[in-house]
């Protein structure tokens, strides 16, 4: 069986001639997107899980390890890398849901900027009061914009989205009842603050994942659709013919498979 042929010229007249080359950038444009706002959601999980333990969560919370501790600047670090993090995927997400109310954009930008400010103001009580209440202050302000910038969202992608509903209601209680049950049980640890994190972008790598796929699977159907070859038609999907000269696999005998 002859082995396929992929000449890149050829697919991007064919994609030009049927007004579908603009889309296909679209999707080539879709996918980096997403990868790469999956790929800082996971280091954002990963510096979250290593900072909340480099000292007992059961006993420090994470201003503390922040400043009772030498890591400070690893706090910092980690706020501003979580804080630009969760800001980027969740504007990404209004973007491809086309989400356009103008506070939510003020909410989330609010919330990251309170974040970094958090780690930035003294949490001493002992030797700076005042600091440490405007400390306290910053962290319930981010909380607060967290929620009017992510709640009022998941709402609007379930109805836009019914089949996620129950889901999406689901990820939100176990975001914002679960932070809750540590602080009242176990008492102001690190526990709720790792739950809330985690559970945040842990529930925007699933958003990524689900409304990123379903976005290209829609836009994949005008190239999958009367093609004889299934094969080529998703290689006309998934192809890069922006860039590099035109890669053909040549048809000689050495080529071939029997």
């Amino acid at each position: 069986m002859d082995e396929m042929i992929i000449d890149r010229d050829k697919i991007k007249a064919e994609l030009i001639a049927k007004n579908l080359y603009g889309e296909q950038k679209q999707l080539i444009k879709q996918r980096r997107i997403r990868i790469f706002m999956m790929s800082i959601l996971v280091a954002a999980l990963l510096l979250t899980t290593i900072y909340g333990t480099l000292e007992n969560p059961f006993q420090y919370t994470f201003s503390n390890i922040g400043n009772f501790f030498t890591y400070r600047l690893f706090f910092i670090v980690w706020a501003i890398v979580v804080g630009t993090a969760i800001l980027l995927s969740i504007l990404a997400l209004y973007r491809l849901e086309q989400y356009r109310r103008k506070e939510a954009f003020l909410f989330i930008a609010l919330a990251s900027v309170f974040l970094v400010l958090t780690s930035l103001v003294p949490a001493l009580e002992e030797l700076y009061p005042f600091w440490h209440w405007i400390h306290w202050a910053c962290a319930i302000i981010h909380a607060i914009f967290m929620f009017l910038a992510l709640t009022p969202f998941v709402i609007w992608v379930s109805r836009e989205n019914p089949r996620l509903r129950m889901v999406l209601q689901i990820w939100l209680m176990v975001i914002w009842i679960g932070s809750v049950f540590p602080l009242l049980f176990f008492g102001k640890n690190g526990l709720f603050e790792m739950w809330f994190f985690s559970a945040v972008i842990l529930f925007l790598l699933y958003l990524s994942l689900v409304l990123f796929e379903e976005k290209i699977v829609k836009m994949s159907v005008a190239f999958l659709k009367d093609e004889p070859n299934l094969n080529l038609a998703i290689e006309k999907v998934y192809i890069n013919l922006e860039h590099g000269k035109n890669n053909h696999h040549q048809n000689h005998p050495e080529n071939r498979q029997n």
